[in-house]
Parts: C-alpha cells; structure tokens; sequence
C-alpha cells in the first residue's frame, strides 16, 4: 500500500495507539507534536491524507488547516476533536 499520514497530535498515547492501527494496516506513518511542527510538515511532504487534532500548542489544527487551503495544498484532512 505504502500510503503517508501525517498525524498532528499532541496526546502521546493517542498518537501511539493510532500509529499503531495504522501501521498494521500497511500506512507509513510520520508524527508531529505541535501545530507550527505540523503545519511545516504539512507544507514540505507529499501525504496522502493528514489527521488534525483541533486542539494544539503553537497554533491550533483549525489555523493549520487554512494555511495549508490558502497555499493551494489539497491533501485530504481529518480533523480530530475531544471537543462536544
């Protein structure tokens, strides 16, 4: 399969466990902390799909999300949320 996430996460048992799942279902995985890490991530690397969280330190998932719209990157993005 050989696909690339991008997951931006802050929580590390999160980021551990979703690693993990999708690992085992053949997806290269690649981690970043902070929003600003992300977002720098985001704008050099060619992944088939990036995992957001909303709620970051440095810049929040949702400021990462339209910097990446507004530099013309199409990467499909989830974004993940603890928030109701």
């Amino acid at each position: 399969m050989d696909k690339r996430i991008l997951l931006v996460e802050d929580e590390p048992g999160l980021v551990m466990t979703l690693t993990d799942r999708l690992e085992v279902e053949g997806y290269r995985v690649e981690n970043r902390s902070d929003g600003e890490a992300g977002l720098e991530a985001a704008s050099g690397g060619a992944y088939d799909l990036i995992l957001l969280d909303v709620m970051l330190p440095r810049k929040s998932g949702f400021d990462v999300c339209r910097k990446l719209r507004q530099s013309r990157i199409e990467t499909p993005i989830l974004m993940l949320t603890a928030r109701s």
